[in-house]
């Protein structure tokens, strides 16, 4: 009798920290959310999408970044609508804007799409308020022109927080694709050198929270439709991973912290934290 009290209190105990509502710590933080490899237009996007509004209803984000491979497939309109616009209808509807990078099975005329909000550009960036800009960028096509452009607006940024965000992760334990070490040995001098404080990338389709590298913090969200389950490798790098559910994040930006909590699309927390902004 008391092992059958004792293993119902511990499964209680699970399914309120499961069940728990993610609240703002910090009623003037900026509140947004991440998500990648969403463009499926299948039930378990569509999961995503309804677990986002949910979500939104006690951690009421602004708007949501897109890490690329936004529509898988065909590419015409009633695709933009099965496989965006009917899933994530309910946060379109409550106004939340979605700024969009390119991933590899993207065309780059999703860049003219409205919602993604990408203006025509490859990569661009925006500034949701005072003190805060983020970088899309096009890890397809890592140019000298990208670079160039990438260098003068993060020296001119003048942002205490700099978020950069594309498809490719540079630090990987995904054992589909791993690391794109050549896009790592372009962009992270970059990083280092003006201070980027997060990247998110997708790509790889599970969950992973990198150890910070020479004081940046990387996330990989690619499992937000599509998932490779088992599809973490024991590298060294992960800080914690999670690869048996799809996932998304929503993140909190306080003044110097970052608050983030990662879920699965049973709304289940899979992981969270803390991090301090680079000074």
């Amino acid at each position: 009798m008391l092992r059958r009290s004792l293993l119902a209190s511990i499964i209680g105990t699970l399914l309120n920290l499961w069940a728990a509502e993610v609240t703002p710590i910090d009623k003037d933080s900026l509140r947004f959310a991440v998500i990648g490899d969403t463009g499926t237009g299948d039930r378990a996007s569509t999961e995503i999408a309804n677990q986002l509004a949910k979500v939104r209803t006690t951690f009421p984000f602004e708007f949501a970044v897109m890490l690329g491979d936004n529509i898988y497939g065909n590419e015409k309109p009633r695709d933009f609508e099965r496989k965006f616009e009917r899933p994530f209808k309910l946060l379109i509807d409550a106004g939340v804007k979605f700024y969009a990078a390119l991933g590899n099975h993207d065309d780059r005329n999703q860049r003219f799409y409205k919602l993604f909000n990408m203006n025509g550009q490859r990569y661009y960036t925006f500034q949701p308020r005072a003190g805060v800009r983020f970088f899309a960028l096009d890890s397809n096509y890592m140019d000298r022109d990208q670079l160039d452009w990438l260098e003068r607006e993060l020296k001119a940024s003048g942002s205490e927080w700099k978020i950069c965000f594309f498809h490719h992760p540079i630090y990987s334990s995904g054992e589909r694709h791993g690391p794109s070490v050549q896009l790592a040995a372009l962009i992270e001098p970059l990083f280092v050198k003006y201070s980027v404080d997060v990247v998110l990338s997708g790509h790889e389709h599970i969950y992973e929270r990198i150890k910070p590298q020479k004081g940046i913090y990387y996330f990989i969200v690619g499992s937000s439709a599509k998932l490779r389950a088992g599809g973490i490798l024991k590298t060294g790098i992960t800080a914690k991973g999670f690869d048996t559910d799809r996932a998304f994040m929503v993140m909190e930006l306080s003044k110097d912290q970052i608050y983030f909590h990662t879920l699965a699309r049973s709304g289940q927390v899979v992981d969270s934290g803390l991090l301090m902004r680079r000074k």
